[in-house]
């Protein structure tokens, strides 16, 4: 009955009475050679890492948080973001004490989802990580268009110039890991890196729950 008045559907796979399947849940698992170095169009300096593909159930629980409310997907997404760090801990590609910088997102996208939610899958991620502390420190300025749809210069000279800085960083003290849910071209990572690199933050790499 529960089930006719608040349908459930798996965000991957939209299998019923379930929000998050099994199957999909194997499809988001890190596996043992992940997250794999990437080369994005824009270069940002710093090595650029995926967790996967943009593509099927990671495809859509990213979309399902961003465009449709799914709030009980962030669990999943983060579970698979913490395995990307305890990994690039473990490989020694970053190191504690550590700061996640969320990508920056716009003001207006932020509001109509309730929260900007890569924030929000990088703060549950990094429960219980000792030294590892997440700061919301980038802003898109104003006049920054979506980039869906634009083609990789024109999302290059969408997003240059327009990345600040809003929270400082103990920068001296900590190294930087930059996390994105998806890397495209790679203009925001390159963006965001040139500004933190500005501030004096040591951004060892860019961390992306998919690429496309």
């Amino acid at each position: 009955m529960l089930d006719l008045v608040l349908p459930l559907e798996c965000g991957g796979c939209g299998a019923p009475s379930t929000r998050w399947c099994a199957v999909c849940a194997q499809e988001l698992a890190v596996k043992p050679d992940q997250p794999h170095l990437i080369t994005p169009r824009v270069d940002p300096g710093v090595p650029v890492l995926s967790l996967g593909r943009y593509a099927g159930p990671r495809r859509d629980a990213i979309v399902a948080v961003k465009e449709h409310g799914r709030a009980d997907l962030i669990a999943p997404l983060a579970v698979a973001l913490r395995s990307g760090i305890d990994r690039l801990l473990a490989w020694g590609v970053i190191d504690t004490p550590l700061t996640v910088v969320p990508a920056p997102t716009r003001r207006s996208s932020a509001r109509r989802r309730g929260g900007d939610p890569v924030t929000r899958i990088a703060r549950v991620a990094t429960v219980g990580l000792g030294a590892v502390r997440v700061v919301q420190a980038l802003r898109l300025r104003g006049l920054v268009r979506d980039s869906v749809g634009l083609s990789g210069a024109d999302r290059q000279r969408n997003i240059a110039g327009r990345v600040k800085i809003v929270k400082p960083i103990n920068a001296f003290e900590q190294t930087v890991l930059v996390v994105d849910d998806i890397v495209t071209t790679g203009a925001t990572a390159s963006e965001s890196v040139r500004v933190l690199h500005i501030a004096g933050a040591s951004v060892a790499a860019v961390l992306a729950i998919a690429n496309a």
